[in-house]
């Protein structure tokens, strides 16, 4: 099969976004002068991430679950004085300044960009994704950018990738491939609307999802030999 079209998720495919993430949160609580400590951390890494699994499935509206990740943290951490909705602007201006690359991803859309038509798809905050991808040199190598927020849907929704196909001229599902490290999102996505999908597992986590996957690889520039 030839690939024509490829679409790539941003966080954890082409972004670090665990380290955007650490460093956000320390800067949230340096701004606040509290202390951050690992366990601390851990909790709010674990509770971001099931909160956006629930808004994947549409139990959370984005305003809920991006206003609900600090009400719980700073109650867990017994500072309930804090202004949520405040904590979340400043951690999401902090989290825009995260723009450091994944492994080998820069030499991938250099080299794929020469032959392949390249787009975004991603569920973050629009003015957040968009400020990262510019600051890390990569945003003009990419067809277009489709982001949830814009969009009115997010990943895995059936709506999602029918907004993305509208938009991509003479689109070919049979020479689309959709890029991404999340099970639940990229590819469970891509499995809904018939499109080949390679999931990204540089840590070679186990398959629990009961999505599967038409490739995957831990390097990035694996891709390479897939679409060639």
């Amino acid at each position: 099969m030839s690939y024509q079209t490829l679409l790539f998720d941003v966080d954890d495919t082409l972004l670090d976004f665990q380290s955007a993430e650490r460093q956000a949160l320390n800067n949230l609580f340096r701004d606040l002068e509290l202390p951050l400590d690992t366990d601390t951390y851990q909790y709010y890494h674990e509770l971001n991430e099931s909160l956006w699994r629930k808004f994947e499935v549409g139990q959370l509206t984005r305003p809920e679950m991006l206003v609900k990740r600090f009400h719980d943290l700073f109650v867990h951490v017994g500072h309930p004085e804090v202004d949520f909705s405040q904590a979340e602007t400043v951690y999401r201006n902090h989290l825009a300044e995260g723009h450091d690359l994944e492994p080998e991803a820069l030499q991938l859309v250099l080299d794929l960009s020469q032959k392949h038509d390249l787009y975004i798809v991603t569920n973050g905050v629009a003015a957040t994704q968009q400020k990262r991808l510019d600051e890390a040199n990569i945003a003009q190598y990419f067809q277009q950018v489709f982001i949830s927020e814009i969009i009115g849907a997010q990943k895995p929704e059936l709506k999602f990738f029918e907004q993305v196909a509208a938009n991509i001229v003479a689109f070919d599902r049979r020479k689309t491939l959709v890029i991404g490290d999340s099970l639940t999102s990229d590819i469970k996505g891509a499995n809904g609307f018939d499109l080949d999908s390679v999931w990204f597992n540089p840590l070679k986590k186990p398959n629990e999802s009961g999505e599967i996957p038409t490739f995957e690889i831990d390097h990035l520039l694996q891709l390479e030999t897939i679409v060639a």
